[in-house]
């Protein structure tokens, strides 16, 4: 059988930087996109096909002849990708989803999804593996226009630690897995980064890398909903949010050697991170 990888989500943080990294070990790869628009991002060395994962029977030509496949939690129709990804003779998935299954809280909204993702995979039948990575790096991507414009940076949950997680870091695991699938397969796993930082050390670390003042400050939990709804978050997921970090019902602070188990490397730090991404939070 084909060893070609299907990867959903191929724009987004981990798609993108897991098409990346198979490519870099020299397996094949097809990137399901959105558009045209999207495919064009890629070079000529990975197959692209449009496909919306929200209807599983335009996935089907994406899938013929994929040995593996990476897929996306939360859609509506969690099974019928399943379904599809069977009946195109898929021998494994990885499927992402998130440290808020362990819960099992359907009454959250962001759990739910997952929760159900994990069981599609569970009820499907096919070879599985889940990987539940904590909150990522490229977070902060969300204030660097705070940064750009100004020298105070104010964020919501100033009290909750995350051992953030480079994208690039969760893609080397699932390329890990991937190359390996009888290891993992019925697992379910933990990334996360190198250490827990409040969104104070963060802005702390990013003034350093930039070379100039920060000043933090703290929202409050109403501050933290008006802020989400307006960017235009909807309300189920605001109070999923507030749920996890306003209430304390997600822990993401535990570090965990997933990453370096699996890969043979250490996690990046938030620093490393950041320093590559600087550009993104310089001042015009």
């Amino acid at each position: 059988m084909s060893d070609l990888t299907v990867v959903t989500g191929a724009t987004g943080n981990v798609g993108d930087a897991l098409v990346s990294a198979l490519v870099s070990a020299g397996a094949p790869v097809r990137a399901v996109v959105r558009s045209g628009a999207d495919a064009a991002g890629f070079t000529a060395s990975v197959q692209t096909v449009v496909a919306d994962l929200n209807e599983p029977a335009t996935l089907a030509s994406a899938l013929v002849g994929g040995q593996a496949l990476f897929l996306l939690p939360g859609y509506a129709d969690m099974p019928g990708l399943y379904a599809a990804a069977r009946d195109a003779g898929v021998g494994y998935v990885v499927q992402l989803s998130g440290v808020s299954a362990g819960s099992g809280d359907m009454s959250n909204a962001v759990t739910a999804y997952m929760v159900r993702s994990e069981q599609a995979a569970a009820e499907s039948k096919l070879p599985y593996t889940v990987v539940r990575p904590s909150a990522f790096m490229t977070n902060a991507l969300r204030w660097a226009g705070q940064v750009r414009d100004g020298d105070t940076v104010a964020l919501p949950f100033p009290t909750v630690a995350t051992a953030c997680l480079d994208p690039a870091d969760l893609a080397a695991v699932i390329a890990a897995v991937i190359a390996d699938p009888d290891r993992y397969v019925g697992e379910v796993l933990l990334p996360t980064g190198p250490e827990a930082l409040l969104p104070r050390d963060q802005v702390a670390i990013l003034a350093g890398v930039l070379d100039r003042p920060l000043h933090f400050v703290g929202l409050s939990a109403e501050q933290a909903r008006e802020s989400m709804a307006g960017d235009g978050v909807p309300q189920r997921y605001i109070e999923a949010f507030l749920d996890f970090y306003a209430e304390g019902n997600l822990d993401e602070s535990q570090v965990r050697d997933t990453v370096a188990d699996i890969t043979g490397t250490a996690p990046r730090s938030f620093a490393a991170w950041a320093a590559d991404h600087a550009v993104a939070f310089a001042r015009v």
